[in-house]
């Protein structure tokens, strides 16, 4: 193994891997045949091996011995080759024996595997964790399997999700942040290399049916049009079935969906809710999958989008919670604390750690606010609970089928902690703070009634994120505390003797890769699809299973996140906070001058005591180690920018509207996210359009940006252009046409000149029917920053998605003329 930062580390230790040896892999080393020009021969043996070997039927006679070889294990390097194809001479089938198919499957009695990762939920908000929101699946799973309480994740989605897939760290997978935020440094493109194969890639290749359901955030933005590319879209990382959103959320009533790589667009139904669809759909699978190839066991990552933003469960839910808060935050602190010393999950005498000083008393705010926020917090409780409900509807089923004892369930509550984007106050639309535009409690309480329903896209404040982080504190994107402690639970009765027990070794998301190819008893691939692997990070948490007392085999893992970082090694923690997950600057401009603390977490859990001054020595270790982790795994450069990261310019990424001041869109073209659809932000533009209007004359969408929370619409209404601009579903702008567009061939033009002078600034619209002034108006406030990132679309002769305002139909809004072209042009 070479000295490079990109190989990085070993896979596991020494005595890890003698364990994997012990558990049913004595096969494997009586398997070492050398996969190339004797392969026919390999494949032979193979056949005739142990159990524990892959099960290959043999495609035609084989010599009558292989022979023996130093080189690689199967499976080591995948694709299996395949048998060279014989040379018959005779002419007639009759005297020629039917060659078998090769079928190549995993060791006999491999387990199906299930994970599922909740999304953006804090690590004492479940019951399971002494957490006041009702888990009733993962409490099932924790009483049958086992609790791990010292699981951990990284600060941001991507990182978090990448990590999990491939048992490598965050900057292997070239995630340092969200992959909307990529840059083009080595460790935050955006893009996996092909040396990180993903664990559903290698267990595919192995014979396992793969899926995934739910939320994907790991596919690069520039690459999510239809012009693909398409390889770093699920259904081309290994996963056979894909159903649910690219993207980082989406809205759980009208979500824009995509099977395999064909977007779907929304469904049509008033009832229609995103968790309970993608549960229906992966029950479906698999019950065909069983049906059809019982044969072949199944991996599935369901990766739901509950709890992230937005918090609108199905109406049933909205009170489930009502006035379970009204004590506030500090007190269910204290609440939550005295659970987890109940149930053994936190040692007596446990404290809490200090929030920081940001975050408001609960008893200093005042009676609307207190109003205001503890509603917050009801809507997410319902929305969280009503996400378990449906993973247990998940787990009912693979039951009915008589799998669930013969699967390996990981169940992992959170991919980065609660929350921040609400900031202190919460929002009713999430896309508020994005802008810059924050909402005030006098602003959110108007808007109670509907919070939580089809028409809020709200967020809680981020003190209730902190609340769930007891008894530490802190968030998403903050390297210690609540920004990296989740829960996590493991049944698997076939592999695991223990039940209800808790595990309190260190863990981590890139722990699960490992632990999956040793559960199944396959080697970890060092050449995938004729490209040599960088090896994993992860060690196997297998060694834990049946030994609570065992000594900790993942004993050093750092954590990187927009400056903030953090060291962890043999139960010490140095960290930092560069910039808190609510600032949109750093606190220094210069990495050299933060502010470093240190931490005893073997016995101080909650992060509580800054040991730093008192123990310099040890900090300083950590610091350096960090430097040495860091390099390693291609941590630097560390970009410590906030909303600058979602410009594609600033941000030095891919973009393939760069430079592009122009561009011609045709019919049909919807659900373009508006990384794949020209700037129309804070600028001047110009939309022409090139109509045919039939006898009788024509209605709907000609062109929409955006949707229900903030965006634009060109449309015909009773015959006469429109322009409807929404800003954050708190202000409506509408421009009308008075006259009706002619029939034949019609050029309409709306022309948009902004004020300048920074974000949300106002312009003038022009409309105009062939060359002839028929309406102008104003609009007072824009949208600045971003529109939805992935979350709305922009179409062409239709709003697809969620509508930009109701002076239409929500689903039946196609423009009814003919559109030849939509040009959209920047002005100077």
């Amino acid at each position: 193994m070479s000295d490079h930062p990109e190989d990085g580390p070993p896979n596991e230790s020494s005595s890890n891997a003698s364990e994997k040896k012990k558990r049913g892999n004595d096969g494997m080393q009586r398997r070492d045949l050398l996969l190339g020009g004797s392969s026919l021969a390999a494949m032979t043996a193979l056949a005739a091996t142990a159990p524990a070997t892959a099960q290959v039927q043999q495609a035609a006679p084989a010599p009558a011995a292989a022979p023996a070889s130093t080189g690689p294990k199967l499976g080591e390097i995948l694709p299996f080759p395949q048998p060279p194809r014989p040379v018959i001479t005779e002419p007639d089938w009759r005297k020629v024996p039917q060659p078998k198919p090769v079928s190549i499957r995993p060791p006999k009695g491999a387990p199906n595997i299930l994970v599922i990762l909740q999304d953006q939920t804090s690590y004492a908000d479940p019951s399971t964790f002494g957490g006041p929101i009702n888990f009733p699946t993962m409490d099932r799973l924790a009483k049958e399997g086992l609790t791990y309480t010292n699981f951990h994740v990284n600060s941001l989605c991507s990182p978090s999700r990448t990590a999990l897939l491939t048992g490598r760290n965050q900057h292997q997978n070239s995630q340092a942040a969200v992959v909307d935020g990529a840059t083009s440094y080595p460790g935050d493109t955006g893009m996996r290399p092909k040396s990180v194969a993903p664990i559903a890639e290698i267990l595919r290749q192995w014979g396992y049916c793969t899926s995934m359901f739910g939320k994907s955030h790991e596919t690069p933005p520039w690459e999510t049009s239809m012009s693909g590319p398409f390889d770093r879209w699920p259904a081309r990382q290994g996963f056979e079935k894909f159903y649910g959103f690219i993207g980082g959320e989406k809205n759980l009533f009208r979500p824009y969906l995509v099977d395999g790589t064909t977007e779907l667009g929304v469904p049509r139904d008033p009832n229609y809710h995103f968790n309970v669809d993608i549960t229906d759909k992966a029950i479906g699978w698999i019950r065909g999958t069983r049906s059809l190839t019982p044969d072949r066991p199944f991996f599935m990552y369901y990766a739901t989008g509950g709890a992230h933003p937005p918090h609108t469960p199905p109406k049933e839910w909205l009170d489930v919670y009502k006035g379970k808060f009204d004590q506030g935050w500090d007190k269910l602190r204290g609440e939550i604390l005295a659970r987890q010393i109940k149930m053994g999950l936190m040692p007596p005498g446990t404290k809490i750690a200090e929030n920081p000083p940001e975050i408001p008393k609960w008893d200093a705010l005042s009676d609307d606010a207190k109003k205001v926020l503890s509603r917050q917090m009801e809507v997410y409780a319902g929305y969280a609970e009503h996400t378990d409900r449906e993973i247990g509807r998940l787990i009912d089923a693979i039951g009915d089928l008589g799998e669930l004892d013969n699967t390996i369930v990981i169940y992992i509550a959170g991919d980065n902690g609660g929350t921040a984007i609400g900031g202190l106050n919460g929002t009713f639309n999430e896309w508020s703070n994005l802008n810059d535009a924050p909402e005030d409690i006098p602003y959110l309480k108007t808007r109670m009634v509907e919070y939580g329903g089809p028409n809020s896209y709200p967020n809680y404040s981020v003190a209730w994120a902190m609340a769930g982080s007891t008894p530490a504190t802190w968030c998403i994107n903050a390297c210690q505390g609540g920004g990296q402690n989740q829960g996590m639970v493991i049944r698997w009765p076939g592999g695991i003797k223990s039940k209800g027990e808790i595990r309190r070794q260190y863990t981590h998301l890139i722990d699960v890769g490992p632990t999956i190819l040793e559960a199944v008893g396959i080697p970890e691939p060092k050449i995938v699809n004729g490209v040599e692997q960088i090896p994993m990070a992860g060690t196997s948490m297998i060694y834990s299973f049946d030994d609570a007392a065992a000594k900790d085999r993942h004993t050093v893992q750092y954590n990187e996140c927009s400056g903030n970082r953090s060291i962890y090694k043999d139960g010490w923690m140095a960290c930092v906070m560069h910039r808190a997950p609510w600032e949109s600057s750093p606190r220094v401009d210069d990495y050299a001058k933060d502010k470093w603390e240190l931490y005893n977490v073997a016995v101080d859990f909650r992060q509580a005591t800054d040991l730093a001054a008192q123990n310099p020595a040890k900090l300083k270790e950590l610091q350096d180690l960090f430097h040495q982790e860091a390099i390693k795994f291609g941590v630097y450069p560390m970009d410590d920018r906030s909303f600058a990261r979602l410009n594609a310019t600033n941000a030095g990424r891919p973009d393939i509207m760069a430079g592009r001041t122009e561009v011609t869109y045709y019919a049909g073209m919807t659900g373009m996210a508006e990384n794949v659809f020209i700037d129309t932000l804070s600028r001047s533009y110009v939309v022409t359009a090139d109509l045919v209007i039939p006898k009788g004359g024509a209605n709907g969408v000609v062109v929409s940006q955006g949707g229900l929370f903030g965006g634009w619409s060109l449309y015909v209404k009773d015959g006469r252009p429109k322009l409807a601009y929404n800003w954050l579903a708190r202000e409506k702008y509408f421009i009308e046409g008075k006259e009706a567009l002619p029939e034949g061939k019609v050029t309409l033009v709306y022309d948009f000149t902004y004020d300048g002078g920074g974000l949300h600034k106002g312009g003038t619209g022009v409309l105009s029917i062939n060359g002839r002034k028929v309406g102008e108006g104003r609009i007072n406030k824009t949208q600045g920053a971003v529109w939805s990132l992935a979350g709305e679309t922009a179409d062409i002769g239709m709003d697809a998605y969620s509508p930009v305002c109701d002076d239409y139909d929500p689903w039946e809004n196609a423009f009814t003329g003919t559109i030849n072209t939509v040009k959209i042009k920047h002005k100077a």
